[in-house]
C-alpha cells in the first residue's frame, strides 16, 4: 500500500457533480444561451482561467468570469445546506487512516470551501493536508494540485494514490507520477483512462476492497 492518499472532493468524496451540472444548465438557459450537454464534462475539475476559457469556448457571447462566479456561489450555497457525501466516503478515509496512510484532498474549489464542506460532514479529522485551486498556477489538467498535495504530505508523488472521477483529472493524477485510480461520476471512461489508469472502479467500497487485496 502506498504511503500517501491523495482525493478530489466534488464528484470523489462528495456527490457534489449532479449540483454543478444542474447549475451550469439552469445558468446557460439564464443567460439566454442553449445548455450544451458536453460543457459539465469539459469544464469538470478545471478552475481560473482554465475554467473561464472553457466556458467561452461552449458560450462565446457570455462573461466567462462572472459566469464562473455566478455558478461557484450558487454551487455553495447549495452545499451549505447539506453536504451530500459518496457512498462509502467514512469507510474508505477511516481505513487509510487506520493503516497509517497520509491523506490529502486536492481540489479545484477555494481551501475555504473545501475546510467547509468536510467540517459540515464531519470528515475534517481524516486530512493531513488541504489544497485548494487557488494555490496553484495551474489547474488540472496539469500535476500541480497534486504535486502540492504529496509534498505537504511530505511524500514522494510515486509513494501516493490519486483518486479521481473526473479526465482532467485523471490525467493530472498520471501527469505528476501518482498512482492513479478513477471511479467515474457521471462520465463513462474513456479508452484512454483505462490504458492510464492503475484501475477504474464503480465506487468507493470497490476502491476499498481493492487496497484491502492489494490490487492496486
Amino acid at each position: 500500500m502506498k504511503a500517501g492518499a491523495i482525493f478530489d472532493m466534488d464528484g470523489t468524496l462528495l456527490d457534489t457533480e449532479q449540483l454543478y451540472r444542474d447549475t451550469w444548465e439552469e445558468l446557460a438557459a439564464e443567460y439566454g444561451q442553449e445548455p450544451d450537454p458536453k460543457f459539465p464534462r469539459a469544464v469538470a475539475g478545471t478552475n481560473g482561467d482554465h475554467m473561464i476559457a472553457i466556458i467561452k469556448q461552449y458560450y462565446p457571447d457570455v462573461d466567462g468570469n462572472q459566469f464562473m462566479l455566478d455558478c461557484l456561489e450558487r454551487v455553495k450555497n447549495r452545499i451549505a445546506q447539506a453536504v451530500p457525501k459518496k457512498d462509502g466516503m467514512d469507510e474508505i478515509l477511516a481505513f487509510l487512516q487506520q493503516k497509517g496512510v497520509k491523506i490529502a484532498v486536492a481540489s479545484s474549489n477555494s481551501v475555504e470551501q473545501i475546510e467547509k464542506n468536510f467540517r459540515l460532514c464531519g470528515a475534517r479529522q481524516y486530512f493531513d493536508a488541504i489544497v485548494g485551486g487557488e494555490e496553484v498556477v495551474c489547474g488540472k489538467p496539469k500535476p500541480d494540485i497534486f504535486l502540492l498535495a504529496a509534498q505537504r504530505l511530505g511524500i514522494p508523488p510515486s509513494s501516493c494514490y490519486v483518486f479521481e472521477d473526473g479526465i482532467n483529472g485523471v490525467r493530472a493524477g498520471v501527469a505528476a507520477g501518482c498512482t492513479t485510480v478513477m471511479i467515474p461520476d457521471g462520465n463513462l471512461p474513456t479508452e484512454e483512462m483505462y490504458h492510464i489508469c492503475a484501475g477504474v472502479y464503480d465506487n468507493l467500497h470497490e476502491v476499498k476492497k481493492a487496497l484491502e487485496q492489494g490490487e492496486i
